[in-house]
């Protein structure tokens, strides 16, 4: 089964696109399904909302099944910041570097059992028919005092999940897809369609 991702970035067509594969789902991105001109503003206040916008108006395009992912770090001692406002952390024109740098700001010299957080993912499928799938995704974790490993994007570097040492950035992309919200989220889709009798093998 084909499915349109309601993103053009990078780097969550390829973590959606290796754990959706297993699943038996073909990804496309935007661009390869000629919707590139496309840009949803995301003014929801909640990671749902978010999600089913950018899959409504991918949909609407194309009629074909479509997956959106909104997902973002809430971290508990800045009470649940940056939450939606993850990629745009610290301000107009804010880089994975800058978000980190403002992140660290905030946390100071807060001892490590203060730096709880998790990552969450909400994602929202839409099949052909129209019918609406939406699941949610967390990972609890930690906010580490300075960015560790070279690998991932976002706040990676800074993320230590729970049971681990390392970063998301050092655990590499096989370890996280099976760990991380986002794959936590596809596991629960994965598990809701095949309770509602989808067949997609």
């Amino acid at each position: 089964m084909i499915a349109v991702a309601a993103t053009r970035n990078r780097h969550k067509i390829e973590e959606i696109g290796a754990i959706m594969g297993a699943f038996g789902f073909t990804l496309q991105s935007q661009s390869e399904a000629g919707l590139e001109a496309i840009d949803v503003t995301e003014d929801g206040d909640t990671f749902e909302a978010n999600s089913l916008k950018k899959a409504m108006a991918i949909y609407q395009a194309c009629g074909k099944t479509t997956v959106a992912d909104d997902s973002g770090l809430m971290v508990d001692a800045l009470d649940g910041a940056p939450g939606v406002y993850s990629a745009r952390f610290s301000g107009e024109g804010a880089t994975d570097q800058s978000n980190n740098e403002k992140l660290l700001h905030l946390l100071g010299n807060l001892p490590l059992e203060e730096r709880s957080a998790k990552f969450v993912a909400v994602i929202t499928l839409i099949l052909e028919s129209g019918e609406k799938i939406v699941v949610r995704g967390e990972c609890p974790g930690t906010i580490l005092f300075a960015p560790k490993g070279e690998g991932g994007f976002g706040y990676d570097p800074l993320f230590c999940p729970e049971g681990y040492e390392e970063s998301f950035s050092e655990l590499g992309s096989e370890i996280k897809n099976k760990i991380s919200h986002r794959a936590k989220a596809l596991q629960a889709l994965d598990a809701e369609l095949k309770r509602r009798g989808v067949a997609y093998d």
